[in-house]
């Protein structure tokens, strides 16, 4: 199971768990796991023009199939003043082979003006070039700053690190984006080298749950991290049968879901936006 869910304030349904690109590459079987991942519904593909040769691995994959696409990519800091933006995201269309971008996010903030950034945004919806346009990396004083600048209903995203072992934004970001209706895009949700051991305690209990679903841990990892409506994910998966194993999650009883919490502790609130 993929459940569908609104992608935050738009008109539009969007499965729980799609596709991240970081570090792919461009190698055949980077583009089979994408094309596999279609395949069993993982529609939601997330690039950047930080992530070097992603945007040219995807456009070919997604070449006659675009429409069921929900593509995002991300402008760098450094070039988001408004006319850089605008530039950036053209760079990003002619990569991607595509007239538009589903959503547009700001990779992390940096030295220009959220105005500027948020006017280039609006230049790119007006043209068509994007759907919408959301952040990444914002803490709640960001994302409060950059509600003063923004219409209603933007930004439709912020797209964190979010994984078992850090669950930092669960303090206030997520509460944030929650009473906003902002969709909350976890990347990196198996830790990046950080996936409890299996003879961890908390290890011990994702393969408890895993046996008895029939599932693996990292399924019910995920099943973990997207269990509330605003909540989405984005693994990565460089080989087919990864994909596979990612397309599909258990429903956990909340029994399971207590169970993970206590295994999982929330902790302190983190006195800045965790980020890799």
């Amino acid at each position: 199971m993929n459940p569908t869910r609104r992608f935050g304030p738009l008109d539009r349904e969007v499965v729980a768990l799609g596709q991240g690109t970081w570090q792919m590459g461009r190698d055949r079987g980077a583009a089979a796991a994408l094309r596999r991942g279609l395949e069993l519904g993982m529609t939601h593909i997330d690039t950047a023009e930080l992530y070097t040769g992603s945007e040219e691995l995807i456009a070919p994959v997604i070449a006659g199939q675009r429409e069921r696409v929900f593509l995002v990519s991300k402008v760098l800091p450094q070039n988001a003043s408004r006319k850089g933006t605008v530039a950036a995201c053209e760079q990003s269309l002619r990569r991607l082979r595509t007239e538009r971008i589903d959503v547009y996010l700001l990779h992390w903030r940096g030295s220009h003006p959220l105005a500027e950034t948020v006017a280039g945004f609006e230049q790119l919806e007006r043209e068509g070039k994007i759907g919408a346009w959301g952040v990444s990396n914002f803490d709640v004083d960001d994302l409060e700053e950059l509600a003063t600048l923004a219409k209603p209903g933007r930004p439709v995203c912020n797209q964190v690190l979010y994984h078992l072992e850090e669950r930092g934004i669960e303090h206030a970001v997520l509460p944030w984006c929650e009473s906003r209706r902002v969709a909350l895009v976890g990347y990196s949700p198996f830790g990046s080298g950080r996936f409890p051991s299996p003879r961890s305690p908390g290890g011990k209990l994702l393969g408890e749950i895993a046996a008895a679903h029939g599932v693996t841990p990292r399924q019910v990892a995920l099943a973990f991290l997207v269990r509330r409506p605003a909540l989405f994910a984005i693994p990565k998966a460089g080989k087919p049968e990864h994909v596979a194993e990612n397309a599909s999650i258990p429903a956990l009883t909340p029994a399971e879901l207590e169970k993970l919490d206590a295994a999982f502790p929330l902790g302190r609130q983190p006195r800045s936006l965790p980020t890799l």
